[in-house]
């Protein structure tokens, strides 16, 4: 896949707080338009290096599941996944690209002792400094944590945060033109670049970018965040209510702190889209299925915990036939509806059996189609998608700040930053709520 060649290592770090000129990259206030679906992951790993000289780019290839900014082979620059498993950002041009680095440098330098930025690692990715391939030593790549790499189905977000995706050293024109791209960032505080989400019926991933981030007003933006977090068909509550912990955290650490101001900085939203299952075995050495989601409630308040084994038990003419949970949700759907179909008047059951080291506790819950009043499928989604609203950390979900080319010296509060976050917890909580 031909690329244009990275760009050349730029000159030493400038002082912070200088201006800036030329275009800036996604992310850092000027969004590039991402591929659709996994068109990346076909991609070739073979990339232009070092003035145009075609390589393997010492086995590099193109982040598959990046959902905004500069996408390599599209644009200029991009990002790298490496063969270790971390992401190489490349560095952009001067300032931008120094300023990025210094701040980094700063906030992980071996001995700072600033608790102020101690305390800002927590929500960063890891650093590990810079890397350039050895076939061109002076490209220069920020080398960082892979945040997405824990998970199996990835479901990732990137919202600019702030009232402002221009900093203080912008021209007129160029306040102008952002400003233009979406005139209510400074009423709602916080703008989608993107999203990738995972639907368990299809196997497959939605994807939204910066058009559809700039489409959400005051009166839509609810329903439109609200659809990061639906699999196609539930809302995940769990992992909206983890996300709005996660930000609250870094909404302290912003409240606390007079030192830094950020402009045309992102959050990065990751959760697990699949519903991830282990095999055990039964007692009478069948082998059914664990379910590793968070625990929701029956709607007549029967408890289903942790890894419980769930059978779906459908009484024919011909006799019982059970179907223990299998690889992937969508083959319950698609047996209930199967069977509610053939057989309208069948019984349907669904028997929640707790398993303890392997055996079955002598209580069960066995709840009849009367029972959920001949509505099985929704009755499935809330066993495995209605979480309570106290359960907030039982959904795995990472929430990082990214995207440090507009980040400045300050002597007071960071405003700007500090209102988006806050508008963006009320816009998640009344999606939790409703």
């Amino acid at each position: 896949m031909a690329t244009e060649p990275p760009r050349r290592a730029p000159p030493p770090p400038p002082p912070a707080g200088c201006p800036e000129s030329g275009q800036r990259r996604a992310g850092d206030g000027e969004e590039a338009e991402p591929l659709r679906g996994s068109a990346l992951e076909a991609s070739s790993p073979s990339v232009a290096v070092g003035g145009g000289r075609q390589g393997m780019l010492n086995g590099c290839v193109p982040l598959s599941h990046q959902v905004a900014g500069h996408m390599y082979g599209k644009d200029k620059g991009g990002i790298l996944q490496h063969p270790d498993g971390t992401v190489l950002k490349q560095l952009q041009p001067p300032p931008r690209g120094p300023r990025e680095q210094e701040f980094y440098n700063k906030v992980y330098a071996a001995d700072c002792c600033d608790s102020v930025l101690l305390e800002l690692r927590k929500y960063l990715p890891k650093y590990f400094g810079s890397w350039s391939p050895p076939t061109a030593p002076n490209d220069l790549y920020l080398k960082l944590e892979d945040v997405t790499r824990k998970f199996n189905k990835p479901c990732i977000m990137d919202v600019k945060i702030g009232q402002k995706s221009y900093d203080p050293y912008a021209s007129a024109e160029k306040i102008q033109q952002q400003v233009s791209k979406y005139p209510l960032m400074e009423e709602i505080g916080f703008l989608v670049l993107g999203m990738r989400v995972y639907h368990i019926h299809s196997d497959s991933y939605e994807t939204q970018n910066q058009h559809y981030g700039r489409s959400l007003t005051k009166e839509t933006i609810k329903d439109g965040m609200s659809r990061f977090f639906h699999n196609g068909y539930c809302l995940r509550k769990d992992a909206v209510a983890a996300s709005i912990q996660k930000i609250e955290k870094i909404l302290q650490w912003f409240e606390s702190q007079e030192q830094l101001n950020f402009y045309a900085s992102s959050l990065l939203f990751v959760y697990e889209g699949s519903c991830q299952l282990t095999a055990t075995s039964l007692s009478d050495g069948t082998l059914a299925e664990k379910r590793v989601v968070p625990k929701g409630l029956l709607q007549d308040g029967d408890l289903l915990e942790y890894n419980n084994n769930i059978h779906v038990i459908n009484s024919t003419e011909n006799g019982k036939i059970e179907a223990s949970v299998g690889k992937s949700l969508p083959k319950i759907y698609a047996f209930h509806k199967k069977a509610y179909s053939k057989r309208h008047h069948s019984q349907i059951s669904l028997k929640a059996e707790n398993l303890e080291q392997d055996n079955v506790w002598k209580s069960s819950t066995c709840i009849s189609q009367e029972h959920l009043n001949g509505n099985v499928i929704p009755q499935l989604e809330k066993v495995f998608c209605h979480m309570p609203k106290e359960m907030k950390e039982n959904a795995d979900v990472e929430v990082r700040m990214i995207d440090f080319a507009h980040v400045f010296p300050s002597n007071t509060k960071d405003k700007g930053y500090i209102y988006g976050l806050k508008n963006l917890i009320t816009v998640l909580q009344n999606i939790l709520d409703n």
